[in-house]
């Protein structure tokens, strides 16, 4: 006898009389019980992919790729591609879920509404203007383009040093076209298993046109489009797996679909003609290291919220010379850091000199952290 029923018992028997309201909880408390330990003891539901009718039964895809014909319940309203739940021994399919993902996609991705304008980048007006024409206006007003008859790029391709400002660049087009914004590291993409990195793309656009207006943004594409050789390494055959599946995909969707790619690199020299051809990545973007004026404006944009005293813009501006925008900015926060240290809320020409000689970064150009 359980412990509960014991006590159950003992209610009824206690002062030779009945306490029903105790009675009544400790009931509910014995079925609530037994029915958690038969959620334990049922057997757990396998998740699968519809493919389509066969005959009177249907036709499903098990997640290590093996297909098999099975029966499935009534009153299904199934279409290929839909997630479903099979039962494990007969492999009948009991339901069907709602817009499955076949990966945690969405763990691999950075997805955000960015709130980054266009003013807040400096040293790249002349890239400003490249992407207005061919992102920015295609999501705003795709009529443009039907009338006069021509076909706006499906993506851009940003190439140039580290830290000149390509995620901004993209993240600014996403906040002015009100997009959601998806960044994707490259390098992920390449999984463990043959043929999951070719289906996380497939699911990354799948999402891209639910969410959309939407930019995608791969960071890195060079380490999945370099130039094809002749390996039978598999790791680099899943890479071409990879590699293939996003061709496809900006091969496959809608030329004024409301979702658009950009991708960056620093090294262009290494990436697949496949990539640049028309219909893909055909407008190629060069993002430089700033000259003097760019300079001027990434230290008055990262100065801005900054109580300044007798700051000397014109000699750091030419101590900067061939230095990235992620780099000044590193300095304006350093020269920060030592007007907190000197207990003041006022940052001196001094105080930026000492971030220089701090970050180890000379008159020549970086070197030390940045190197």
């Amino acid at each position: 006898m359980s412990i509960l029923s014991k006590k159950l018992k003992g209610v009824f028997n206690k002062n030779k009389g009945i306490n029903y309201g105790e009675a009544d909880l400790l009931k509910s408390s014995i079925s609530h019980l037994k029915n958690e330990l038969d959620k334990f003891k049922a057997s757990p539901l396998l998740v699968c992919e519809y493919k389509g009718r066969y005959g009177n039964k249907a036709m499903i895809r098990v997640p290590n790729g093996a297909q098999f014909i099975v029966n499935f319940s009534d009153g299904l309203n199934l279409n290929p591609g839909d997630g479903v739940l099979v039962e494990q021994r007969s492999l009948t399919i009991i339901d069907k879920m709602e817009k499955v993902r076949g990966f945690d996609v969405e763990s691999h991705i950075v997805l955000q509404k960015p709130n980054l304008k266009w003013e807040d980048l400096g040293g790249l007006n002349v890239q400003i203007e490249e992407l207005k024409e061919v992102v920015e206006l295609p999501l705003k007003r795709p009529e443009l383009f039907k009338e006069i008859g021509i076909v706006p790029p499906k993506g851009v391709l940003l190439y140039g040093p580290p830290g000149t400002g390509k995620t901004l660049l993209a993240k600014a087009v996403a906040t002015s076209t009100n997009s959601t914004f998806i960044s994707v590291v490259a390098p992920e993409l390449v999984q463990k298993f043959i043929g999951e990195g070719a289906k996380m793309i497939k699911e990354i656009f799948k999402l891209a046109r639910e969410r959309a207006p939407s930019i995608i943004f791969i960071d890195e594409i060079d380490s999945i489009s370099g130039e094809r050789v002749s390996l039978g390494v598999s790791g680099e055959r899943e890479v071409q797996r990879t590699f293939m599946q996003l061709l496809s995909e900006i091969d496959g969707f809608n030329n004024l679909d409301n979702v658009k790619v950009i991708a960056a690199t620093n090294r262009l020299d290494i990436i697949d003609p496949a990539l640049l051809r028309p219909g893909r990545f055909d407008r190629l973007i060069e993002v430089d290291l700033p000259d003097s004026f760019g300079r001027e404006q990434i230290f008055r944009i990262h100065t801005r919220e900054m109580k300044l005293d007798a700051v000397d813009f014109n000699q750091l501006i030419e101590k900067t010379k061939d230095f990235s925008g992620a780099e000044i900015k590193a300095i304006c926060t350093e020269a920060g850091y030592f007007a907190i240290r000197g207990k003041r809320n006022r940052v001196k020409q001094t105080d930026f000199l000492k971030s220089l000689e701090k970050l180890n970064l000379v008159e020549d150009g970086p070197i030390g952290m940045f190197g």
